[in-house]
């Protein structure tokens, strides 16, 4: 770092207020589309969208795929306490790489789709899902828009990380 810099100067502060409206707005849009659901689509139940898309709502106490979700309850803790070291780890790489755009973007997404998923960890023990992509009778797991939010963000700092090793050649 050069002589006179900060991580904390007003170009970073500005880069990184802007990372935190995009993680804002994810959390945003989250919880009103689960918030919609919550209201519109009683649990367990299903309204077909399209020939390959149902609105659903279905409780998810585990991970991704449901991983761990019959813990017995224990794992709610678990995931709410790995999910807030991994928002305080990406408020951290925020702050220190502000100027760095498809990282930052990467890692706003990634932030505001853990804290949308923790939201509901806290509220109704379990993640709320509503979003069922299917092709016949083959159904993927249900998910929400932190999970679509934390997979873009996961798939382009892949792409960044691509980019990156690339250019070193």
């Amino acid at each position: 770092m050069a002589k006179g810099k900060s991580i904390f100067s007003n170009k970073n502060s500005s880069h990184f207020m802007m990372w935190m409206f995009i993680a804002l707005l994810v959390i945003i849009l989250d919880q009103l589309t689960k918030f919609v659901t919550l209201s519109q689509i009683a649990q367990h139940s299903s309204r077909r969208i399209t020939s390959f898309l149902n609105w659903v709502l279905v409780y998810n106490p585990g991970a991704a795929f449901s991983f761990l979700a019959d813990g017995g309850g224990w794992q709610k803790w678990f995931f709410i306490g790995i999910g807030s070291v991994a928002v305080l780890v990406m408020l951290w790489l925020l702050k220190r790489h502000s100027n760095q755009g498809i990282f930052c973007f990467s890692i706003a997404l990634i932030l505001g789709g853990a804290i949308g998923n923790l939201i509901d960890r806290f509220a109704y023990g379990a993640v709320v899902d509503f979003i069922d992509v299917y092709y016949l009778q083959y159904h993927w797991p249900a998910f929400n828009i932190a999970d679509s939010a934390i997979t873009l963000g996961t798939s382009l700092l892949i792409i960044d990380e691509l980019i990156r090793v690339i250019k070193r050649r």
